[in-house]
């Protein structure tokens, strides 16, 4: 019989794992509790299992216990978790990608294992992330006896698990935001520079795409180094410089970043002459 599973909280992220789990049969998802009895029967309607609670109070022990809750709340929502249920030789883990197993003292404390699981994708859908969620990479870090339980129950569902250095899990974070947000900064950036300079949206969008989508390719081909051209690559100071000049004229919100992103760039380049 699979382990039983209890989750507290149960927006995209906890509703699409728990769905994944119970038709898997990975895990048997037990007692649902979110913010709101209304919130907690459509969390258990969309996961097809499990019984929606109004309080921590009303769930039955539990093999394993997700809290699948804003970052914010973990450590709040686990010590009222260590308060009210017996954890002995439980499993407890968050998701949160910013967020390390530290998180879970109280529950530690209380006798569990604790661990975190976080998935690496987009949960904005969560129906089309249950019915693709095969080959998603997951970081995972925490108690081994925690990790005995997840990895093979996370396997089951399709992830591909990595294991993190805990300590880093911020700039692990970092890591993803900089792959994703910050990526979109930068491209808003230059479709704003090609309008200042009089290209239609409609335009810009097309003289970027081709830039964008190649020197991404190229860096998930031949790595970085190798991908990185243009001024700084090739040593133009002057042409930097003049272009650092106008871009902070035109906006110097804009005229930052871009001398940030020389200076990273810069060292880039350094690693590029030294390979």
């Amino acid at each position: 019989m699979a382990p039983a599973l209890n989750l507290v909280g149960a927006g995209h992220v906890g509703r699409t794992l728990g769905r994944l789990f119970a038709a898997t049969g990975a895990l048997a998802v037990q007692d649902v509790l979110t913010r709101s009895p209304g919130s907690a029967m459509e969390a258990t309607a969309f996961i097809g299992a499990g019984r929606a609670c109004d309080d921590v109070k009303q769930m039955h022990p539990a093999r394993v216990w997700m809290l699948a809750v804003g970052d914010d709340a973990i450590a709040p929502a686990c010590a009222a978790l260590a308060g009210s249920q017996p954890l002995a030789g439980s499993v407890v883990f968050h998701c949160s990608g910013a967020k390390a197993s530290t998180e879970l003292a109280a529950a530690r404390a209380a006798g569990a294992f604790v661990a975190s699981v976080h998935p690496v994708r987009s949960f904005a859908d969560p129906d089309a992330v249950a019915g693709a969620f095969a080959g998603t990479w997951c970081g995972v870090e925490g108690d081994p006896e925690a990790l005995a339980v997840l990895e093979p129950v996370f396997e089951a569902i399709g992830a591909r698990l990595v294991r993190i250095d805990p300590a880093a899990k911020t700039v692990y974070h970092a890591a993803a935001v900089f792959a994703s947000n910050y990526l979109v900064t930068v491209l808003d950036a230059a479709l704003r520079a090609y309008a200042a300079a009089g290209v239609p949206e409609s335009v810009a969008r097309e003289l970027a795409r081709p830039l964008a989508s190649e020197a991404l390719a190229n860096v998930f081909r031949i790595g970085p180094e190798a991908a990185l051209s243009g001024p700084v690559a090739r040593g133009d100071v002057a042409t930097v410089a003049r272009q650092q000049d106008a871009v902070t004229r035109w906006d110097p919100a804009t005229g930052r970043l871009y001398e940030a992103l020389v200076a990273a760039t810069r060292d880039l380049a350094r690693r590029k002459r030294g390979a």
